[in-house]
């Protein structure tokens, strides 16, 4: 039983300057820079037949290529902070091209997604952090911003179920066109 989702590979340049803002934060357990991505749908745990029918489906998107940023650190789980990422800019495409495959899913029979859509990159799954090491990394990476990179594709990801995920393996790839 494939463990699936779809996502946005990360280019090496941005994933290198995001790997070199690695440290600093007691508790972090920093993600392998190998392992970027944006997620656009966790998918979960499927049998062979529904993953073939979401990598059908999913070659008929049709979404014309669009540039993104990554601006901004941030933490998710409020007062017990266990997730620190590098945000994405606000992007209307990304927002169309989550929601074909949130749509995809759903026609498929998979539960609706329970989360609001939150774009991001996961840089450290933190556990227990030390707040004055974590407040100090937000602080100093607040104005962070990649150059803009273009979204030419989107990928369905397979991972082993481990603790905070990876390492993922690409397992389709989905052209998006420019003439559309």
């Amino acid at each position: 039983m494939p463990r699936l989702f779809t996502g946005l590979e990360i280019p090496e340049d941005v994933a290198f300057d995001l790997f070199l803002t690695q440290g600093g934060v007691g508790g972090a357990r920093w993600i392998d820079r190998e392992s970027y991505h944006i997620t656009l749908r966790f998918i979960g745990d499927i049998d062979e037949r529904l993953a073939r029918e979401i990598s059908y489906e999913l070659d008929g998107v049709e979404a014309k290529p669009f540039k993104l940023r990554l601006s901004g650190c941030g933490v998710f789980g409020g007062n017990k902070p266990n997730t620190l990422y590098a945000a994405v800019e606000e992007s209307a495409e990304l927002r169309r091209l989550q929601a074909i495959h949130e749509r995809i899913c759903q026609v498929l029979g998979l539960e609706p997604e329970s989360r609001k859509f939150a774009p991001h990159v996961t840089l450290a799954r933190l556990k227990d952090p030390d707040l004055a090491s974590l407040h100090r990394f937000l602080a100093s990476h607040s104005l962070y911003k990649s150059r803009e990179f273009e979204v030419s594709r989107f990928v369905l990801f397979s991972s082993r179920p481990s603790r905070g995920g990876g390492p993922y393996a690409v397992e389709e790839s989905y052209s998006l066109q420019a003439g559309l």
